[in-house]
């Protein structure tokens, strides 16, 4: 598998403060671990989006909002900081999305891990939060419908419930949003019985794992919930929302889940469908676990 990494070191420069746990030492950490595969990668440099790009998720008032916050240093909310340099850092995060689906579309990768910041999941339409300035795998999901891939299936394996993701598709039956995450943890959504309204009836599924959920536990869901639902919604493409604070070690969840297990997890996630993956990073704040489980996942990848 020719397998693309993308990640840039503009990511470092969204300052969130000290102390904060989205920082840029995540960066610094899977950079440094992913070193000795890139002789068997394809390493792809991420454009700035433009904001008509943005713009096919969220809408032009949103984007100069966020552009306005960066540009002051303002804090969107307590978990939520710009510099102002954040706003050019998200739109080659979201960027990163884009340069994936037109190196997939052009045959120069079958696969992609975009190792990004800030991470994207929480942000819906038209708000920031947890983190996320603008949604970087709805953004890519649009992006590759217009490139073509009308059937976009999105897996969410971030320990918090991507409440912006299913936001954003909530009505819409051309995006399968499935998301497992550890119930009772931020942002409080991702009920069982939320599947979506309207044309994106049945085109929603969360399943909540409980907190000490171990290896086995997350790996049933995908071995058994998730085959039949991608077989039958029959995607074009993949992206998956990769968070790693599901791992034991990461400090602000509950999961306990090994290195071991995400490994898995993702060969589960790649046995799926022959059809291109796009990974995107979310969370993972143990910097040390975190960095080890980009490298299996990546390592999975190539496969």
């Amino acid at each position: 598998m020719k397998v693309g990494y993308i990640s840039d070191d503009i990511y470092l420069k969204h300052d969130t403060g000290a102390g904060h746990p989205e920082s840029k030492e995540r960066l610094i950490a899977i950079n440094k671990e992913i070193k000795t595969l890139e002789d068997s990668l394809v390493l792809l440099e991420p454009i700035k989006a433009s904001p008509k790009i943005v713009s096919l998720v969220h809408p032009h008032q949103y984007v100069s909002h966020i552009q306005e916050c960066c540009e002051d240093g303002l804090e969107i909310d307590n978990d939520t900081i710009t510099s102002i340099e954040s706003y050019e850092v998200a739109l080659k995060a979201v960027g990163a999305g884009i340069v994936a689906v037109d190196a997939i579309v052009d045959k120069k990768i079958d696969r992609a891990f975009a190792a990004v910041r800030p991470p994207g999941h929480h942000a819906s339409k038209q708000k920031a939060m947890g983190f996320c300035l603008f949604n970087n795998i709805a953004i890519t999901a649009r992006y590759a419908q217009e490139k073509g891939f009308e059937k976009v299936f999105i897996i969410d394996f971030d320990v918090h419930h991507g409440n912006g993701t299913q936001d954003i598709f909530y009505d819409d039956d051309s995006v399968f949003y499935f998301s497992t995450h550890e119930e009772m943890s931020f942002p409080g959504t991702g009920s069982m019985k939320d599947i979506g309204v309207e044309d994106g009836l049945g085109f929603n599924y969360n399943h909540r794992l409980a907190s000490g959920s171990e290896d086995e536990d997350i790996l049933k869901v995908y071995k058994e919930k998730l085959p039949p639902l991608v077989e039958e919604f029959n995607p074009d493409i993949i992206l998956v929302s990769a968070g790693y604070d599901i791992h034991e070690r990461d400090p602000l969840a509950g999961l306990n889940i090994t290195t071991e297990g995400i490994r898995r997890l993702v060969s589960e996630i790649l046995t799926l469908k022959d059809t291109p993956y796009i990974f995107m990073l979310e969370g993972g704040y143990k910097t040390r676990a975190l960095a080890q489980s980009v490298r299996v996942t990546v390592e999975e990848m190539m496969k």
